[in-house]
Parts: structure tokens; C-alpha cells; sequence
């Protein structure tokens, strides 16, 4: 039988990271190993209480999920017998690096996928006042994509900032479900004047129908409105693109599914993530390649991650060495 051990560990961001619900300073993350004795496989989850999750309740399911596995990776019962969400994501990730471990090669072998080469990632700048974001810019105004989180007051005087601040930066902003349809009909038409080229979640998840009835000049990408590829069917009359999280999907197992879901439906993919170490973010780079953006930037707004975690060279992203996953 597999034993899982199932852990919280915190780590401290770089400054505050804030979004429209709120602002936090360190990123509390749950990890689960995955042992048959001999071999040992990692993965990591970010509990998100948007989605009703605490860390104790992640790490209880976690553990729940690993009385239940079997002497072999069961990858597809995870996905037949539990919740999507953080907790499933830890234990897939830690089967997906046990399996590799054990059959002595690279996890995307084990999907059947090419070998991921290096990723440009967006890169976040926290909401804040115009000002500050602009600052913030500046001083990231090498990267070629910036990534704006919004709340719906004062966004546009915020966007401008950044572009001033960082006018060879291409630019796509997240409002997290805080802007109201005045807010769209008032907001998009100026943004897309400013070059803005994707808006994520603009409405809550439960009201995002009105986006049929709204022109889109931007494209609009769903981010807590799709979790499975069981959501991906009704967004495409709404949406434009799918952010795909390992903590939303439960797993790259699902992903991989809700990736073909979304080419299915006619949708853009982005990759996304959660505020975590490098652990989180690597079983993510194997869906990179095959997305039209990538927003992979978490282990760059830690104030420090694994030792052994993901190489960055400015904003350019590479796979992750057998040390630290897959």
C-alpha cells in the first residue's frame, strides 16, 4: 500500500499581494508525499477560500484520499472518486512524480506529451493605488507581460499608470469577479483604446451570463467561472479563453482534460496559478506549451522558494529539473 504524509507549510511574499477580496503577506500551501518505501513523490496545493477551503479541511481530505490508494498510482480514481479542488491536486501531483520515479522517466513522457521547453509568463502587479501600481511597473518594466489585478474603482486611471510606467509591456488585467456590467460597458471600450489585450473574470462566476449580451472588443477569459472540463460546454457563448488551474481542476490529470474540453469549444487556454513554491507550479509547465498564455509566476512573488525550484531567467520560465518534480 501507498502511505501519504500530508503537511502545511507557510512561505512569506515578497511585500503584500493583493486582489479584490483582500491582501495577504505569506502563502499558506499544503504538500503530499506519496511513498511505497522505496520511492517518494511530491505535490503541492494552495487552499483558496473563494472555493470554501481552509487548510485543515484540505489536509484532512488529502488524507482521507490517501486511505484509499491502492499498492499503484490510481490517477483516474482520484478523479471518479473525489472532489475537484486543492486536495485532489496535491495527491495527483504526488502520483504523477511517484509514477515518473518509479518507471525512471519524465512525467510528460508519462502523459504522452513532448518535452515542454520554456514559457513567458505574465507577471503580477498587485492592486494598490495608481501610483503605486505604476511604480511597480516600473521597476518590472522589463517583462513583456504584465498582469494587473483590478477591483472595478479607479481601474482604468490604473491601467494608464502601468502603461506609462511601462510602455513596451503588453498587458492583461484580472478583475476577480468585482466589476458590475456598468462598470464593463464604461471600462472596456477606454482598455482596449490602452492596448489591454485580455480581461479575466470580470463578473462574479454567478452572474457571468450577462457577457452574452455584452460586446467583447477584448477578449474575456474565464477564471473562477471554470474549474472542470464538465464547466467548459457552457462558457463558450461567454467567454473567449479558460484559465486552467491545477487547484481549481484537481490535478493535472484533469487539466489535461479540461485543456481538450476548452479546444473542443473553440476556446483560448491560459495556464494560471495559485500563490505557491515552485512544487505547485511544476507539474503546471507541461500545459505551457499548448496554451496562449501563461501566468506561471507565483515562485517569483515569494520572498523565497525551494532550493531546488523552477529556473527564471527575467520572465522566461523553464521545466523543472527531477529534483523538484515529475
Amino acid at each position: 500500500m501507498l502511505q501519504l504524509k500530508v503537511r502545511e507549510e507557510r512561505w512569506p511574499i515578497r511585500g503584500v499581494f493583493r486582489i479584490s477580496r483582500g491582501a495577504r503577506t505569506e502563502s499558506a500551501v499544503v504538500v503530499a508525499e506519496a511513498s511505497d518505501g522505496a520511492v517518494t513523490g511530491r505535490g503541492e496545493c494552495v487552499p483558496y477560500p473563494r472555493y470554501a477551503e481552509t487548510v485543515g479541511g484540505v489536509i484532512a481530505l488529502a488524507r482521507q484520499i490517501g486511505s484509499t490508494l491502492g499498492p499503484d498510482p490510481e490517477r483516474w480514481r482520484l478523479r471518479r472518486d473525489w472532489p475537484a479542488g486543492a486536495a485532489r491536486n496535491a495527491v495527483d501531483a504526488a502520483l504523477w512524480d511517484l509514477e515518473a520515479k518509479r518507471a525512471g522517466v519524465r512525467a510528460w513522457e508519462l502523459a504522452g506529451m513532448p518535452e515542454p521547453g520554456p514559457l513567458t509568463t505574465a507577471y503580477t502587479i498587485s492592486l494598490d493605488e495608481p501610483a503605486a501600481m505604476g511604480l511597480a511597473a516600473r521597476a518590472q518594466a522589463h517583462r513583456p507581460l504584465l498582469k494587473l489585478k483590478l477591483d472595478g474603482l479607479g481601474d482604468l486611471v490604473r491601467v494608464r499608470a502601468v502603461h506609462e510606467a511601462a510602455p513596451e509591456a503588453r498587458i492583461i488585467v484580472d478583475a476577480n469577479e468585482a466589476w458590475t456590467r456598468a462598470q464593463y460597458e464604461t471600462l472596456v471600450p477606454a482598455l482596449a483604446e490602452t492596448g489591454v489585450e485580455l480581461i479575466e473574470q470580470p463578473f462574479p462566476a454567478t452572474a457571468d451570463a450577462e457577457l452574452r449580451t455584452l460586446d467583447r472588443p477584448i477578449p474575456i477569459a474565464a477564471d473562477e467561472s471554470c474549474h472542470t472540463s464538465e464547466d467548459v460546454p457552457r462558457l463558450a457563448d461567454r467567454y473567449d479563453v479558460v484559465n486552467v488551474k491545477l487547484d481549481k481542476s484537481g490535478g493535472l490529470t484533469e487539466a489535461l482534460r479540461v485543456m481538450a474540453a476548452a479546444r473542443e469549444a473553440g476556446l483560448g487556454v491560459m495556464v494560471g496559478c495559485m500563490v505557491g513554491t515552485s512544487l505547485g507550479i511544476a507539474p503546471a509547465t507541461l500545459l505551457g506549451g499548448a496554451a496562449r498564455y501563461v501566468d506561471l509566476d507565483a515562485p517569483l512573488l515569494l520572498a523565497r522558494d525551494r532550493p531546488e525550484g523552477l529556473k527564471y531567467e527575467g520572465s522566461v520560465l523553464y521545466p523543472p529539473a527531477p529534483e523538484l518534480w515529475g
